[in-house]
C-alpha cells in the first residue's frame, strides 16, 4: 500500500502540471486584455499609458512560460493574487464562500448515498418485478431532467405552491434541502443502476454458493455480497465528489446560494481573471486528489488489488 500511494503521488505531479497549464492557456486565449479589464471594472477610462502600467503591475509584460511558472508557484502556496473587482485576496474570497459550497455538496452526497443504497437494494432484491420497474423509471426520469429545470419545478412546488421552504439564500437547514435534492438527482440513476447490477452479479458468484453450502446465515452472506458490490460504487463516488462541488455552479445561482460556484459566475461576468484561474486551479486539484483517495479506499476494501500493484 505504501509503495502504491507513493507511486500515485509521483504520478500526480505531471497531471497537476497538465491541468493547470491547460487552464492557463485557455485564459491566455481570451479576447480581452486583463490590464484593460482591471481598469474598466474600477470605472477607470483606460489609456495606453495606464494600460501599459497596469500590465507591468500585473506581470503581463513577462513571457508566457515565466508567467505560468510564477502563477503555478504562487498558486501552490495559496497566493492567487487579488480580485480585479473587490481588490481583496482571491484566496480569502474563496475561503469565505467555500463552507457554503461544501455544506451544499455534503448534503447532496448524503442524499446520493442514502437514496442510491435504498433504491439500489430495492431494485436488486425485487429484480424484474413491478416494484423494480417503477423505482427505476422514477429515478431515470428524474435524473434525465436538466438540473436547472428540476430546480425550477422544486421552487414552484415547495416554495410557491405550498410555501414550505424558502428557496433564496442561505437561511437555515430548510433552505439547504431543495438545492441539495436538485443537485443529487442527476447522480441517482448512475448509482442505483450500478449497485443493482453489482448485487445481481455477485449473487451468482462461487463464494455465495460455498457460503450457503457451509450453512452461513443469509444475512452474513448478503453483507459479503454488499461489500463486494459497493467497491465499484466507491470508486465512482470518489470521482463524483469534485463533480458535485464543481456542479454547484448552476444550483447556487438558481437558489442564490452564496458559494464558490456563484462567486465564479460573478467573476466570469466581470472578467475577474484571477478568480477564474483560482477556481479552475482548485477544481483541477480537487479532482485529482479525490480520485487518489477513492483508489486507496478501493485498495483497502479489496486486498486482491494489492497483488496487482
Amino acid at each position: 500500500m505504501t509503495r502504491y500511494i507513493i507511486k500515485r503521488l509521483l504520478l500526480l505531479l505531471p497531471l497537476i502540471v497538465f491541468i493547470t497549464f491547460f487552464a492557463f492557456v485557455l485564459l491566455a486565449m481570451r479576447a480581452s486584455d486583463p490590464a484593460e479589464v482591471a481598469l474598466r471594472v474600477n470605472q477607470v477610462t483606460p489609456t495606453e499609458e495606464m494600460v501599459e502600467s497596469m500590465r507591468q503591475e500585473l506581470g503581463l509584460d513577462q513571457p508566457f512560460f515565466i508567467r505560468y511558472v510564477t502563477w503555478l508557484k504562487d498558486g501552490l502556496t495559496g497566493d492567487f493574487g487579488s480580485s480585479y473587482v473587490t481588490h481583496e485576496p482571491v484566496l480569502d474570497l474563496m475561503m469565505e464562500a467555500l463552507p457554503a459550497t461544501l455544506q451544499l455538496a455534503g448534503m447532496s452526497l448524503l442524499f446520493i448515498i442514502v437514496l442510491s443504497l435504498l433504491f439500489g437494494m430495492v431494485c436488486a432484491y425485487a429484480a424484474h418485478t413491478w416494484l423494480d420497474r417503477i423505482v427505476r423509471a422514477f429515478v431515470f426520469i428524474a435524473a434525465s431532467m436538466p438540473s436547472f429545470w428540476l430546480g425550477i419545478l422544486f421552487i414552484w412546488l415547495f416554495s410557491v405552491k405550498f410555501n414550505w421552504v424558502n428557496t433564496s439564500g442561505m437561511e437555515g437547514f430548510k433552505s439547504l434541502l431543495l438545492p441539495a435534492m436538485t443537485l443529487s438527482f442527476g447522480y441517482l440513476s448512475t448509482y442505483v443502476r450500478l449497485i443493482r447490477n453489482q448485487i445481481l452479479k455477485f449473487q451468482h458468484e462461487p463464494f455465495v454458493f460455498y457460503a450457503r453450502a457451509r450453512g452461513l446465515k443469509e444475512r452474513t452472506i448478503q453483507l459479503k455480497v454488499m461489500r463486494h458490490a459497493l467497491q465499484l460504487a466507491v470508486t465512482a463516488l470518489g470521482m463524483s465528489i469534485p463533480k458535485l462541488i464543481a456542479g454547484t455552479v448552476i444550483i447556487e445561482n438558481l437558489f442564490a446560494w452564496p458559494g464558490v460556484g456563484r462567486l465564479c459566475v460573478t467573476a466570469i461576468f466581470h472578467a475577474d481573471f484571477p478568480m477564474i484561474q483560482a477556481y479552475l486551479f482548485v477544481m483541477g486539484i480537487l479532482f485529482v486528489v479525490c480520485n487518489l483517495i477513492a483508489d486507496v479506499i478501493q485498495m483497502i476494501m479489496n486486498p486482491q488489488l494489492r497483488k496487482e500493484v
